[in-house]
């Protein structure tokens, strides 16, 4: 998915032990980079306007009915920008929903960029070529305005221990830097407003949000009003726990192939991705929602990824590591929910 130095862990190999040097990014990769970070910070601006106080029926177009075979063809694209122009009318003239926006994306940015960061001063430690981490935007108002971030590694793992540390640094990078946002999202927590009975999107709360708002008093988490905060580290727990699931090149795979090797790295995968596709029908009726069914396709193409092999396997984690690896255990319980939405 998605960092300061300081919070990668210090279980990594010194630099002196690497046989390499990893390859510094081009100005080429710094500009792209750049330009995507930038274009997704936009994009989840705009979304976060739309998750915290954007209220639609006031600036939703109105377009006359369809009449001919064109009219229908152009009906959506024209709706869809339309509503673009009508939103951003509306926010230039309430500034205070575009300053909500921003607060969002920043905060969802520095997880994401966090987590990222963790993979790439993981790398550069053990002198693996990667990537600068980049941003995928989505159009606005889909989504949190992005679809994660990642970066390529472009040479081989040398080590069993040099892929562990690199698949865990990440989102335990992540998770560092989340805490304090999903704090900051409860202790900025209000009532909600009255909502209607039908037609609502809720937000099931991942453990590790339930158990913050427990000493807050908060007992009801689904009965405060949206706040950037709290989206913000809502979607960064989606983002954790996902990548933390134990298969192909997710970084739990990472994990997982380290720890115990590779036919139960294989194995577990397998069984992950029957659990993940008996759990989206039951989704799909108990809550409403079909995104269950994302789950099992983006599991499905790890699947059918190889898992790079790490030049040395021989080598032993031992028990720093393996402590790490029930901390990174743990991070996914936290973090993971079956069902994440629920439409009543």
């Amino acid at each position: 998915m998605s960092e300061s130095i300081r919070t990668i862990p210090t279980f990594v190999a010194r630099a002196a032990e690497l046989p390499r040097r990893s390859a510094r990014p081009t100005a080429r990769e710094w500009a792209r980079s750049a330009a995507l970070f930038f274009l997704t910070a936009l994009t989840m601006t705009w979304a976060g306007m739309s998750l915290v106080a954007l209220p639609f029926g006031e600036v939703e177009p109105t377009l006359a009915p369809p009449a001919t075979p064109l009219d229908y063809l152009l009906y959506v694209p024209k709706y869809y920008v339309l509503s673009l122009a009508a939103t951003a009318a509306y926010a230039f003239a309430h500034p205070w929903l575009i300053a909500q926006g921003a607060k969002f994306a920043a905060a969802l940015l520095s997880i994401l960029l966090a987590h990222e960061s963790g993979h790439y001063v993981a790398c550069r430690i053990y002198g693996v070529d990667a990537t600068l981490p980049f941003f995928i935007p989505m159009p606005p108002p889909f989504f949190a305005g992005t679809m994660g971030a990642f970066i390529k590694i472009k040479s081989p793992i040398p080590s069993r221990r040099a892929l562990f540390d690199i698949g865990v640094a990440g989102p335990l990078a992540g998770f560092v830097m989340l805490l304090p946002v999903a704090i900051a999202g409860l202790l900025t927590a209000t009532p909600a407003p009255p909502m209607p009975a039908e037609g609502v999107i809720v937000f099931n709360d991942p453990l590790l949000l339930r158990l913050l708002a427990a000493p807050l008093g908060l007992r009801d988490l689904a009965n405060i009003a949206p706040n950037p905060f709290y989206f913000a580290a809502w979607f960064g727990l989606l983002v954790t726990s996902l990548n933390l699931l134990p298969v192909g090149q997710l970084d739990g795979g990472h994990a997982l192939y380290s720890v115990l090797g590779r036919r139960t790295h294989r194995h577990a995968g397998r069984f992950a991705f029957i659990i993940m596709l008996a759990l989206a029908p039951l989704g799909w009726l108990w809550h409403g929602v079909p995104s269950g069914f994302l789950y099992v396709v983006i599991l499905f193409i790890m699947l059918r990824l190889p898992h790079p092999q790490p030049l040395d396997e021989a080598d032993e984690l031992g028990t720093t590591r393996t402590v790490v690896a029930i901390i990174t255990l743990l991070v996914f319980t936290l973090s993971f929910t079956p069902f994440p939405l629920t439409i009543k």
